[in-house]
């Protein structure tokens, strides 16, 4: 019996550029990336969660996240995907 192999395709082998996921931000999002930026948080991607875009940034490990409503929670669990 043969078996078929499946191959895979890799999709997420180069970032968007991230003027693009700024401008999906909402108007509040912008201003507390903006804010967490000081810190030296950068924007990493946006996921969609619920149909709400949820802004993700890091910082030396750390992870941010902020809500469509520009709420920064600095303490939520993000499983990221390693490449």
């Amino acid at each position: 019996m043969e078996t078929k192999k499946s191959t895979i395709t890799e999709r997420r082998n180069k970032s968007p550029d991230v003027s693009l996921w700024w401008s999906k931000l909402t108007l509040a999002q912008k201003f507390s990336a903006s804010s967490l930026g000081k810190f030296g948080y950068e924007l990493q991607f946006i996921r969609n969660v619920n149909g709400q875009n949820v802004a993700v940034l890091q910082c030396n490990g750390g992870i941010a996240i902020i809500s469509p409503d520009g709420e920064i929670n600095t303490s939520a669990e993000v499983k990221l995907r390693r490449l």
